[in-house]
């Protein structure tokens, strides 16, 4: 017996050796990203009330990530550096963009899908898009073989939170919110029934993506409109979770991620997928029922301080990623492309980019820190904070605040979060997450360590709050 358990014992511990992909393998790539989803809204991070199982199993299954951070905490921003590895104000972005816009993602960067496709993977965005909704900028002008979504938030139409008529100026004035198949209408989003149907449609469209390219290799980006306000679940889950109406999409969302598994596995594609789960940023915490979970981060969507920028994320890769562990290192989703880049022996970008590659990371090698330093930019191109490792600099700008602002409880927006003055300050983010605590004066060599650093990226990539150019930027697309 001892004898047999000899030879069985490392045969056991081979089996669950992560490994990276095999020259000639072509893993299947699902990316899902939620939109406005907080660190603490899913239940495996914290989440109350309500439960989120298949995020949960995704995070048994695979590696869990608590220091992961948005390219930017806003929605168009922060899309375009996950899809192009880049700081989005390298690339011209900044805030979200509006219906009608005459700008978008230029033609002269490389998104994942226009990397993959030159794999030969089949390429297919379900969802919300938001990078410019004018037809050069729309996804199949950008690697995509198939769309079908919004081309903006869903809050972009002529209609209030409650789904009567906008009586404020701006969106009023907004066009109805289109559902674009390809490159054409396929039909009008017109009421918030309409809305809560959103999730269960994009479910079914990458069901059955999934089905056809079973037998190729396949890039699947799955960027729901939920949990944006306005919120809204179909008719199935309306009223089901027993905490609310964000309840009901956070559990439509859950069932949303499940039914993408389990085509996975009925297809036998479960091994050789990459699944990655995370966010376009932190919550809005000022709307009342509707409001997301920063799991006591400061602040939240739209502001640099971590409830702003941090966000969950998972992945998962059977026989590649080993299960249920927990990574702390920091990363972020402009480091998505250089990993899928590797993993699928694809060509990087030609154009420089500033993301880094983590698959060390996701073989088990945790004590490695591909990443060491993060810029957070925000508004046209103000350097607001610096990090290095787990000390943040948070520079002076002003900033966005919801502190003291109280939502309402009927589920209906609360106040505005409003410009507010913030002063530099120190943290050390291994002792203080929640950033609350000062330490400048007791750590001034920290300080003068990551103003250095702060110059470093005013020279490459600018700083409006000193009027700094940055020598590394590019145009963002235009049409007339």
């Amino acid at each position: 017996m001892k004898k047999l358990l000899a030879f069985l014992l490392p045969l056991a511990l081979m089996s669950y050796r992560p490994h990276s992909a095999d020259k000639g393998e072509t893993p299947n790539i699902v990316l899902i990203f939620i939109d406005d989803l907080g660190y603490g809204d899913v239940t495996c991070n914290g989440a109350l009330d309500y439960r989120t199982p298949m995020i949960d199993q995704l995070a048994k299954e695979g590696m869990r990530f608590t220091n992961f951070l948005t390219a930017q905490a806003v929605c168009s921003a922060s899309r375009a550096g996950l899809l192009t590895g880049c700081y989005p104000n390298r690339i011209g972005f900044s805030g979200a963009l509006f219906p009608n816009a005459k700008v978008g993602i230029s033609d002269k960067e490389t998104t994942i899908a226009d990397m993959l496709k030159k794999q030969g993977y089949a390429t297919c965005i379900i969802g919300k898009w938001h990078l410019g909704d004018q037809k050069p900028f729309l996804p199949l002008q950008h690697g995509f073989d198939e769309y079908l979504g919004i081309p903006y938030s869903n809050d972009m139409w002529p209609m209030d939170y409650d789904g009567k008529p906008a009586t404020d100026w701006r969106k009023s004035s907004y066009p109805t919110l289109p559902l674009i198949e390809g490159n054409a209408v396929k039909r009008h989003i017109e009421s918030l029934d309409d809305q809560g149907m959103l999730t269960s449609w994009y479910t079914e469209r990458a069901v059955d993506f999934i089905r056809r390219n079973k037998n190729n290799p396949f890039f699947l980006y799955l960027p729901h409109s939920m949990v944006h306000v306005p919120i809204n679940a179909s008719p199935k889950f309306r009223g089901k979770s027993g905490a609310g109406l964000f309840g009901d999409v956070m559990m439509e969302l859950d069932w949303s991620i499940g039914e993408v598994m389990k085509t996975l596995k009925e297809n036998g594609l479960d091994d050789n997928t990459l699944v990655i789960f995370t966010s376009d940023n932190g919550p809005w915490i000022n709307f009342g029922n509707h409001a997301g979970n920063t799991a006591g981060f400061r602040e939240a969507k739209g502001v640099s301080f971590e409830g702003g920028q941090r966000v969950p994320c998972i992945m998962r890769w059977p026989g590649h990623i080993p299960e249920g562990v927990i990574c702390n290192q920091l990363s972020s989703t402009i480091d998505i492309l250089p990993t899928i880049a590797r993993i699928t022996h694809a060509d990087l970008p030609k154009n420089k980019i500033d993301g880094v590659d983590i698959s060390r990371l996701l073989e088990g090698h945790l004590d490695e820190t591909p990443r060491t330093t993060f810029f957070y930019y925000y508004r046209k191109n103000n350097l607001e904070a610096v990090r290095r490792g787990n000390w943040k600099l948070v520079l002076p700008h002003r900033g966005r605040s919801y502190e003291g602002q109280l939502p309402g409880n009927d589920g209906h927006p609360g106040p505005t979060p409003e410009d507010v003055p913030v002063s530099m300050g120190l943290y050390d983010l291994r002792r203080d997450p929640g950033e609350e605590y000062d330490v400048q004066s007791q750590y001034p060599e920290k300080v003068d360590e990551l103003l250095k650093l702060a110059d470093l990226a005013r020279k490459e990539l600018g700083d409006e709050l000193v009027k700094t150019v940055g020598a590394g930027n590019r145009e963002i697309g235009r049409v007339e």
